[in-house]
C-alpha cells in the first residue's frame, strides 16, 4: 500500500534496492547528497550530482529533466552514511533556460518506488514559491533499519544555499560545477518533436497516476502552454506518423523534418491544467472550485482535493481542540493560585478572582472557535462545489451523476465507502474514498446495536441494514469496474439476507445464485481457494500468460453473510487463507458478522478481524485519521429510502455483462 506522505512524515522501507522518481514539470536537477549520523556532508565526494552521478550505491541522472530516476542500494552505503537526500534545483538558476523559481511551476511529486515500479511512499512538494532548490525528501538510518522521510525545504539561494545549510564547506565550488554539468547536458539535449493531434489517446486503462517519458507513461506535467510529448500518437486508426500502414518507414517530405517518433510507442495525452477559481471580492477569501490540486486526471486532482479537505479539517479541529484545552489549564492555574491563598478563598476578591478567570477562559474560547467557525465556512463552500463534481466512483448514492451513469471503460483509482464527519463540523461531510484496486477486505459489523446518541437499533434491523451496506459496497463496486471485470459471488447459509440481497440477485449481477448450506459454503470456498493458488503459481514461475483457456481474470469479490453459521473448522480456514493471499490476486473478502457470535474460535479469528477494515452500517466513531488522530464519525453509503438508482445502475450493469459474455 502506497504512503501518502505529508511534510515531515516518515515511512518504514522494507527493501534496500530502491528508485527514487522525480516528476517536476518542468526540467529540474536531480542531485543526492550522503550524510553521516548528524546530517552532515563530508566533502564534494559525498554528493552525486550531472558532473559525477555515481556514489556508492547510489546513481542520479546526469541532464536536467522533467522525469527523472534515481538508483538507491542501501544495503551497498558505507558504514558512515546515515542518510540518503534527495535535492532538486532548476537550471535557470545557473543561466540556463525556464522558469526562474519553483512557484512559478506544477506542485513537484516524488515517489519511492521498488525497481519494479511498485510505489513504497509518495509526496507532492506543496507550498514553494521563490526557492530555486529543495530538499524533496531524504532516506535515513534509525537503529539499523531506513525510513523516509518528506522534507520540502525550499532555499531561496539556490543549490549553494541548500550545501552550506548542510555543512559542506565547499558548497559554492560545488555548486557552480553542477550548473556547469547542466550547461553541458543542456547543449546537447534533443529538442522535442512537435505537439501531437487534438484527438488523444483513447486506449483502456486504469484512472492512475500517470508515469514520466522513462516510465513508459506520458509527458511531464504542464505548466505553461500546450505540452509537447515525445513520442507520436498510436491511438488512431491507420498507420502511425512518418510510417506506412504496413509498418515501414515512409520517406520524409521534401524539406520537411525527419520524424523520429517509435513505431509502436502509445501515449495518453497530458491532462488540462487544473480550473482557475473565479475572481473573489476584496477582503474576502478565494472562492473554492473543483479539481483545484495536483494530478494527472480530473479524478486524481479531485482525489487530491478531499484528501487536502480531510486533513485541513482535521488539523483545524485539532489546533481549536489544542487552544480549548489550553484555555481550561490556563483557568484552572488561575484559580489555584487564587485559592492558594487562605485570605483570598471567601469573600468578594474570590469571586471576583474566579469571574475573571473564567471570563478570560471564554474569551480564548470564543476567539479559537471564531477561527474554527471561518476554516469550516471555506471548507463547507468547497464542499458545496466539490460533491457535484464528483464521479461515480467519487459519489454520493444521491448525486445526479448516477442519473447519466454508463458502465466505464477503465478502473479509477478509488472508491467512495461512505462519508467522515467530526463533532465540531457536523455540517461539512468528507468523502471517504479507499484506493483501488482493494488491498484489503471489508467487514461489515452487525453486532453494535447502541448509536452515538445513545439509542439502540434492534438486532434484526441491525443485520438487515449491515447486509444492505455490504450490498451498496458490492453495487458500487460492480458500477466502477469495466463490464466483465469484477464478479461477485455469494454466501448466504441459512439464507437469511435473501431480502437484502435482492438488489444483486434480482438484476442478475452475481455470478451465481448465493451459496446456501455448508455444502455451498464447502463448494464456493474451494473454487476461490483453487484460484488463488492456480494464479500463485503462474505467477511464481514467471507464466501468468498461460492460465488454462477461458480463465476467469476479473476480480473477485465474496460476499460472506452470517458467519459463523454454516462453517465448519476447515471452512473458517479456508477463509482465513482467503483473507490472508486472496487480495494479492485479486480475490476480495466481505464479511457481514457480529464478532460475539464467532467468539467459541477465542483468538484464532483475531487476525481475521485485524486484517479487514471494519465499517458499521449505523454512524459510529471507530475510524482515526493518520495526522492528529482524531475518532471520525463514519456514515455507511446507504441509497435514499424509495430510491430506484441502485436498481438502475445494476441493471445497466448486468446487461454490459452479457453484451461482454457474448
Amino acid at each position: 500500500m502506497t504512503a501518502e506522505l505529508v511534510r515531515g512524515q516518515n515511512h518504514p522501507l522494507s527493501r534496500s534496492r530502491l528508485e527514487v522518481r522525480v516528476s517536476a514539470g518542468t526540467p529540474v536537477v536531480a542531485s543526492a547528497a550522503l550524510g553521516d549520523a548528524s546530517g552532515r556532508i563530508h566533502g564534494v565526494d559525498w554528493v552525486a550530482h550531472p558532473g559525477a552521478p555515481t556514489q556508492p550505491g547510489l546513481e542520479v541522472p546526469r541532464q536536467a529533466a522533467a522525469d527523472h530516476r534515481l538508483a538507491v542500494d542501501l544495503d551497498a552505503m558505507p558504514d558512515a552514511v546515515h542518510r540518503v537526500s534527495v535535492l532538486l534545483s532548476l537550471p535557470s538558476e545557473g543561466g540556463g533556460p525556464g522558469p526562474v523559481r519553483f512557484g512559478a511551476v506544477a506542485a513537484p511529486f516524488v515517489a519511492v518506488t521498488g525497481p519494479d515500479g511498485t510505489e513504497v511512499a509518495s509526496y507532492t512538494i506543496t507550498g514553494l514559491d521563490s526557492e530555486t532548490a529543495v530538499i524533496a525528501l531524504e532516506l535515513y538510518r534509525r537503529q539499523g533499519a531506513w525510513k523516509v522521510r518528506a522534507i520540502g525545504q525550499g532555499y531561496a539561494g539556490g543549490l549553494a544555499e541548500l550545501l552550506t545549510d548542510q555543512a559542506l564547506p565547499e558548497a559554492q565550488q560545488l555548486a557552480a560545477e553542477v550548473h556547469r554539468a547542466t550547461a553541458r547536458s543542456l547543449a546537447r539535449s534533443v529538442q522535442a518533436p512537435p505537439p501531437r493531434p487534438a484527438d488523444g489517446d483513447r486506449s483502456r486503462q486504469a484512472a492512475a497516476p500517470a508515469l514520466g517519458p522513462d516510465q513508459g507513461g506520458t509527458a511531464a506535467r504542464s505548466t505553461s502552454g500546450p505540452a509537447t510529448p515525445p513520442y507520436g500518437d498510436r491511438s488512431q486508426p491507420g498507420a502511425a506518423p512518418g510510417h506506412t500502414a504496413a509498418g515501414e518507414p515512409s520517406p520524409p517530405a521534401t524539406g520537411g523534418r525527419v520524424d523520429y517518433s517509435h513505431p509502436r510507442r502509445q501515449h495518453a495525452a497530458p491532462p488540462p491544467p487544473p480550473p482557475a477559481a473565479p475572481p473573489s471580492r476584496p477582503g474576502e477569501p478565494a472562492r473554492p472550485v473543483a479539481g483545484d490540486a495536483t494530478g494527472w486526471s480530473m479524478d486524481e486532482r479531485l482525489y487530491n482535493q478531499v484528501w487536502g479537505m480531510f486533513e485541513d479539517l482535521a488539523r483545524t479541529t485539532a489546533a481549536y481542540r489544542s487552544a480549548v484545552d489550553f484555555a481550561e489549564s490556563r483557568m484552572d492555574k488561575e484559580l489555584e493560585q487564587v485559592l492558594s491563598d487562605p485570605r483570598s478563598r471567601i469573600g468578594g476578591q474570590a469571586d471576583a478572582a474566579r469571574e475573571a478567570a473564567r471570563a478570560r477562559r471564554d474569551q480564548l474560547v470564543e476567539q479559537a472557535r471564531d477561527v474554527l467557525d471561518r476554516d469550516l465556512a471555506q471548507l463547507a463552500a468547497e464542499a458545496e462545489v466539490v460533491e457535484p463534481a464528483l464521479p461515480p466512483a467519487f459519489a454520493r448514492w444521491d448525486n445526479p451523476v448516477w442519473h447519466a451513469y454508463r458502465v466505464p471503460m477503465e478502473i479509477p483509482m478509488a472508491l467512495r465507502l461512505g462519508d467522515l464527519h467530526l463533532p465540531e463540523a457536523g455540517r461539512v461531510r468528507i468523502p471517504m474514498l479507499l484506493r483501488l484496486p482493494l488491498e484489503r477486505g471489508l467487514w461489515i459489523d452487525s453486532g453494535r446495536t447502541e448509536g452515538l446518541d445513545g439509542s439502540f437499533t434492534d438486532a434484526h434491523d441491525l443485520r438487515r441494514l449491515a447486509v444492505e451496506t455490504a450490498v451498496a459496497h458490492a453495487a458500487r463496486l460492480l458500477a466502477v469496474y469495466p463490464a466483465g471485470e469484477f464478479t461477485v459471488h455469494v454466501v448466504d447459509p441459512a439464507g437469511s439476507g435473501a431480502q437484502a440481497l435482492a438488489p444483486l440477485t434480482g438484476t442478475g449481477v452475481s455470478a451465481a445464485p448465493p451459496a446456501q448450506g455448508a455444502a455451498g459454503v464447502t463448494d464456493t470456498l474451494g473454487r476461490l481457494i483453487e484460484r488463488v493458488d492456480l494464479v500463485q503459481m503462474a505467477l511464481r514461475a514467471g507464466a501468468a500468460d498461460s492460465l488454462p483457456p477461458g480463465f476467469d481474470t476479473s476480480q473477485q469479490l465474496l460476499i460472506v453473510n452470517d458467519f459463523p453459521h454454516g462453517f465448519d473448522d476447515r471452512a473458517v480456514n479456508q477463509l482465513r487463507y482467503l483473507a490472508d493471499e486472496g487480495p494479492a490476486v485479486g480475490v476480495h473478502l466481505m464479511m457481514v458478522a457480529d464478532r460475539e457470535d464467532a467468539a467459541a474460535y477465542g483468538p484464532l479469528l483475531d487476525p481475521l478481524w485485524r486484517g479487514l477494515l471494519r465499517l458499521t452500517p449505523v454512524a459510529d466513531d471507530h475510524l482515526a485519521d493518520p495526522w492528529v488522530g482524531h475518532a471520525w464519525t463514519y456514515e455507511p453509503p446507504l441509497v435514499p429510502p424509495g430510491s430506484r438508482v441502485l436498481h438502475q445502475v445494476l441493471t445497466q450493469v448486468a446487461e454490459a455483462r452479457r453484451a461482454w459474455n457474448r
